[in-house]
C-alpha cells in the first residue's frame, strides 16, 4: 500500500471509530473533520444551532415530487425537519396534510451550493420499517434527468433491511443507464454510520464507514462528448415513504426519524502558487 493510501486509511478509521461512538439521538460528541490527505473542508453543517435548518445552506423540495411516493414534502415545518441536540431530524409522519396521508422533508442545496469532485460525507442514523426510503444523493445542476446525472451516496429501503445501496444514473446513447451495488449491513438504524462518496475526475468511490463497496469509472458516463460527472452537482437528503421502491408503509412504526449528525464536503487543496 502506498504511503498516501496508508494515511488516508488511517484517517478514515479514526473518523469512523469516532462515528460509532454512541447511537443516542442526543449524542453531541461529533468526530472532528478528517479530510483525506491533500483535501480540505470547503462546506459543512454540524447543526450547532436549534430550530429550522440553516436557510443560508438548505432549501426544500415541496409537495409530491417523484416515484409515486406517499409523502408530501413540507417546507420549513418543524414537525418534519428540525435541528435539535446538535443534529438534524427529518421525520416521516402519518397525518392528514394537503391531501396527503403522510408528511416528510427533503433538504437540498440547490441554488445555494454545488460541487464538482470532492469527498461528500454524511454521518447519519437511518429510520427503519417497511415503506421507509431515506436517501443521501446528488443531482446535476443542469441537463435534466438522467442527462444531468445522479449520484446516490446512500439509499436504504425498509423492506430490505440488510442492505444499503450506492448507485449512479446517467444517459447513455439516448437512454437511461445506471451502475449500482449493495452492501450487507447490520441494523443501520441502531447506530450512526458515515456514508460517503469520493468523486475525482477518474472515479466515484462509495463508502459505508471505512468499507469501500462501490467504485465506478467516471468515463462510464461518457456520451456524445458529454459527461454529467464532470459537472457540478447539488446535495439532497430526504426521507421518502412508499413509492415505486419503498413499497407499502407499516403505519405501526410511525413516526420515523432520519437523524443526521453532520454533513461535510472536502475538496483537493490547490497547490501553492509558483
Amino acid at each position: 500500500m502506498a504511503a498516501s493510501d496508508t494515511l488516508r486509511a488511517l484517517s478514515l478509521l479514526a473518523a469512523c471509530a469516532a462515528a460509532s461512538h454512541s447511537g443516542r439521538a442526543d449524542d453531541t460528541a461529533k468526530p472532528a473533520p478528517t479530510p483525506p490527505p491533500g483535501y480540505s473542508l470547503v462546506w459543512s453543517d454540524d447543526f450547532n444551532y436549534e430550530g429550522l435548518p440553516d436557510p443560508a445552506k438548505w432549501d426544500y423540495e415541496e409537495g409530491f415530487v417523484r416515484n409515486h411516493e406517499s409523502q408530501y414534502y413540507t417546507r420549513a415545518r418543524l414537525e418534519n425537519a428540525r435541528v435539535e441536540n446538535h443534529q438534524l431530524i427529518i421525520e416521516g409522519r402519518k397525518e392528514e396534510y394537503k391531501n396527503a396521508h403522510y408528511t416528510s422533508a427533503a433538504l437540498i442545496t440547490k441554488g445555494k451550493e454545488s460541487w464538482t469532485y470532492g469527498r461528500i460525507e454524511v454521518r447519519a442514523k437511518l429510520p427503519h420499517g417497511k415503506g421507509q426510503w431515506p436517501a443521501i444523493w446528488m443531482l446535476g445542476t443542469s441537463g435534466g434527468w438522467p442527462a444531468g446525472g445522479e449520484i446516490d451516496i446512500m439509499e436504504f429501503v425498509g423492506k430490505e433491511p440488510d442492505f444499503v445501496h450506492a448507485t449512479i444514473h446517467y444517459r447513455k446513447d439516448g437512454k437511461h443507464a445506471s451502475n449500482g451495488k449493495q452492501l450487507k449491513v447490520d441494523q443501520p438504524w441502531n447506530d450512526f454510520h458515515v456514508y460517503a462518496v469520493e468523486w475525482t475526475p477518474d472515479r466515484l468511490d462509495f463508502y459505508y464507514d471505512q468499507t469501500k463497496y462501490q467504485s465506478v469509472p467516471v468515463s462510464v458516463a461518457d456520451d456524445q462528448g458529454q459527461n454529467p460527472f464532470r459537472k457540478a452537482q447539488y446535495l439532497l437528503i430526504n426521507l421518502a415513504m412508499g413509492g415505486s421502491w419503498g413499497g407499502p408503509i407499516d403505519d405501526s412504526l410511525l413516526p420515523q426519524k432520519f437523524v443526521i449528525d453532520y454533513v461535510r464536503v472536502y475538496q483537493k487543496t490547490a497547490p501553492p502558487a509558483g
